[in-house]
Order: C-alpha cells, then sequence, then structure tokens
C-alpha cells in the first residue's frame, strides 16, 4: 500500500496556498501583457509579406486572415517561453524592490519556495508547448503553406498601366487613365465587352480588380458609370449605376496542393514516432530523430524558465540597474539559437543528440544552480557542513586522553 504520509506531502506541495496564490495572481496581467507584445512584434515582419501578397495579387481579406491564423501557433510557441521569463523577472524584481522578498524570507521562505508556484505554472505551460510544438503547429505550418500556395497560383493578376489596353479575353478589353496600387486600383475606367452577340461600352469613374471571395474569378468593382449596350438589332440602350461588379475572366485552375507529411516539420509527433519505428524512406530518419528531440527538449525546459528569471532579478539593496532582464534575454535568445543549430546538426548528421541535449543540460543546470546560490542554499549547507566538522572535531578532541 502507498504511503499516506507520502501521498499528503504530495498532495500539500501541489496544493497552493495564500502565498502561492498571491504570487500567480501577479503574474498573470504582467504575463498577458508580455504574450500579446511578443506575438506583435514577431509578427509585424510577416504582415508586411502578406499584405504584399494580397496587393499584388488581388486576394480578398479573407486569404490574409487564413494565412495569419495559421501563423499564430508557430509564433505562440516562440513567445510563451519568452513572456514567461518577461513576467517572472518583472515581478520578482518589483518585489524585491518594495522589500517584500525581504519580509517573506525573514519568516523562514526561501527564494526556492517563492519561485515554486511559477515553476509550477512552468511545468502546465511546458505540457501546453508540447501540444503546440507535436500537434497544432505541424498542421498550422501546412495550412499555410497550402493556403499561400493558393493565393499565389489563382486567379489574373493583371499589371495594367495607365492609357495601356489589356485584354483578360478575348471579348473584353480594358484601358484607364490612372493605375495604382500595382495595378489593381483604377481612375476613369473604359470596359469594352463584345460577349453574347452584343457590344457593351462600360465606363466608370473608379474600378477596382480583385480576386473573388471563393477563388473562381477575377472581377472589377466599378462605381459611379454608364453602360451602353448595342444589340446589333434594334436601338442602343443607356443605364447609368453607382456601383457594379462585372467578371473580367475565370480564375486559373491550378494543381492541387500536395499531401501532408513530405516535411518532418509538417508531422505530429506521434506520426514521426511512427515512422521512425517502420523505417519510413520518405523523409530522411535523421531529419525526423532530430525533430523528435528538437521538440521535447523546446518543451522540457519551459519549466526552468522562472527559476532563470527569479534568479536574476534579485538585486542587492540601493542597487536600480536592469542589467539582469539583459542578461536573461541574451541567455533566452543563446539557448535558442544552440537548440536551433544542433538541431541542424544532427539533421545533417554532422553531430550527436548531444548537440540538443547538452545545451539543454547546461540551461537546466545553471538556471537551478544560480536559483539556489541567490536563495543562499549553498551558504547555509555551507555553515551546516563546518558546523557539524567543529562538533566532530570538538568531539574527537575530548575523547583523547
Amino acid at each position: 500500500m502507498l504511503n499516506h504520509p507520502l501521498l499528503h506531502r504530495v498532495k500539500a506541495f501541489f496544493t497552493p496556498g495564500t502565498l502561492d496564490r498571491y504570487l500567480i495572481a501577479q503574474l498573470v496581467p504582467p504575463f498577458m501583457v508580455a504574450l500579446s507584445v511578443v506575438m506583435i512584434a514577431l509578427l509585424l515582419e510577416r504582415l508586411l509579406v502578406l499584405f504584399n501578397l494580397l496587393a499584388a495579387g488581388n486576394n480578398h481579406l479573407g486569404i490574409f486572415v487564413e494565412l495569419l491564423t495559421t501563423l499564430l501557433p508557430h509564433y505562440l510557441g516562440l513567445a510563451i517561453p519568452a513572456a514567461l521569463c518577461v513576467s517572472v523577472f518583472s515581478i520578482i524584481r518589483r518585489m524585491s524592490q518594495n522589500e517584500e522578498i525581504d519580509a517573506i524570507t525573514s519568516s523562514g521562505i526561501s527564494l526556492v519556495r517563492i519561485t515554486r508556484p511559477y515553476i509550477l505554472l512552468g511545468g502546465v505551460l511546458s505540457f501546453i508547448a508540447f501540444l503546440l510544438y507535436g500537434f497544432v503547429q505541424p498542421h498550422a505550418r501546412y495550412d499555410f503553406r497550402a493556403t499561400f500556395y493558393t493565393a499565389s497560383h489563382t486567379g489574373w493578376a493583371p499589371r495594367l498601366q495607365s492609357n495601356m489596353f489589356a485584354s483578360p479575353s478575348p471579348t473584353l478589353t480594358i484601358v484607364a487613365d490612372h493605375v495604382t496600387q500595382g495595378g489593381s486600383d483604377l481612375q476613369g475606367v473604359f470596359i469594352r465587352d463584345t460577349s453574347d452577340h452584343q457590344e457593351r461600352d462600360i465606363t466608370a469613374r473608379h474600378g477596382h480588380i480583385r480576386l473573388a471571395s471563393d477563388n473562381s474569378a477575377v472581377e472589377i468593382d466599378l462605381e459611379n458609370g454608364t453602360i451602353l449596350t448595342d444589340p446589333g438589332k434594334g436601338l442602343p440602350t443607356l443605364t447609368t449605376f453607382e456601383h457594379a461588379t462585372r467578371l473580367l475572366t475565370r480564375a486559373n485552375h491550378i494543381a492541387p496542393f500536395r499531401e501532408r507529411g513530405e516535411d518532418e516539420r509538417e508531422l505530429t509527433s506521434p506520426e514521426l514516432v511512427s515512422r521512425l519505428l517502420h523505417q519510413d524512406p520518405s523523409i530522411s530518419r535523421p531529419h525526423m530523430r532530430s525533430e523528435v528531440h528538437f521538440r521535447l527538449a523546446r518543451s522540457l525546459t519551459i519549466p526552468f524558465i522562472p527559476a532563470l528569471a527569479a534568479a536574476l532579478a534579485i538585486m542587492r539593496k540601493r542597487q536600480r540597474s536592469s542589467a539582469g532582464l539583459v542578461l536573461a534575454f541574451i541567455v533566452m535568445v543563446g539557448f535558442d539559437h544552440m537548440l536551433q543549430f544542433g538541431h541542424s546538426m544532427v539533421a545533417t548528421k554532422k553531430a550527436s543528440l548531444l548537440m540538443i541535449w547538452g545545451p539543454a543540460l547546461v540551461f537546466v543546470t545553471g538556471s537551478s544552480l544560480l536559483l539556489l546560490y541567490k536563495s543562499g542554499t549553498f551558504q547555509t549547507l555551507k555553515a551546516r557542513w563546518g558546523g557539524a566538522r567543529r562538533i566532530e572535531k570538538k568531539n574527537n578532541q575530548k575523547a583523547l586522553p
């Protein structure tokens, strides 16, 4: 049977007390703010690329939103460790400046105990990151590539110039006095349409070429214009309009995007393990093995980020320098780059798995030892060991005749 006192201690360890609830409540607002700021900062560069794609390919806003949505899991995996580090550092630094840490430690509670709820929260985030890296990101990466492929190959993307005739189809001719936004925004539009055995001459003050919402055709939105229709037999008719949409051409037929699984980063963790066990030759075995260990190393090191942040946030009295945050940023970025470098080296058979787990072990060990040093654990152990030696020496002297 299980030891009931042991179960009681385990239950007490994971049951949050008043101090734990206070620390977690202090952490939530800065964590959410830091997560939002880091996500926005990481997405800015890709947003410019997506905007250029949207403008150049005459795609509708739905394509942009779909591409942006598929990018979120990737950048969320990068933002969670950074936001956790920044938020824990800011809370511990503020508590240290306000002498809350001194008040808590004076009651017999160590810095390690103060950091414990943040480490447990890091464990929860580590599990979330494991699901994100191993299940959500592979599907999101494939969806992004598929959507980008469709947006890049669908539709007629004209490059109209001012006062230059263009014929998107044999029965259609279009010209505009002034063209902007890469050929999609038109001023002073004239269109001649000879389809259906009749001639339509359309003029409009403004026009905008875009891809239809279902990607099936390229259309032009016209504003403030007239339509002169000549059926050939009978009198012509004249129609005025404030807004009208005309079909320019049907979208080009493109081959469907490939199936998911040609890249190891598009495979979920169970799929990677299954292919490794069955020795699937479609993807290089070192690439798959490196990807599995890379995901595990990234997720398993997250619980130790609060230990690093809390240790670097503790400062001496009357010290107002913020060098600890800069050092934490350098350590986090350096560790991530080392993991990426080790990942690529293992995938190309130029190194062993030690290139991935070595930096992870150094990070975990260094963060833990730094927290123990800042909490005074080593000083306490040294004092106890010195006291024990003195007592032993004194007893040995008494035992001498």
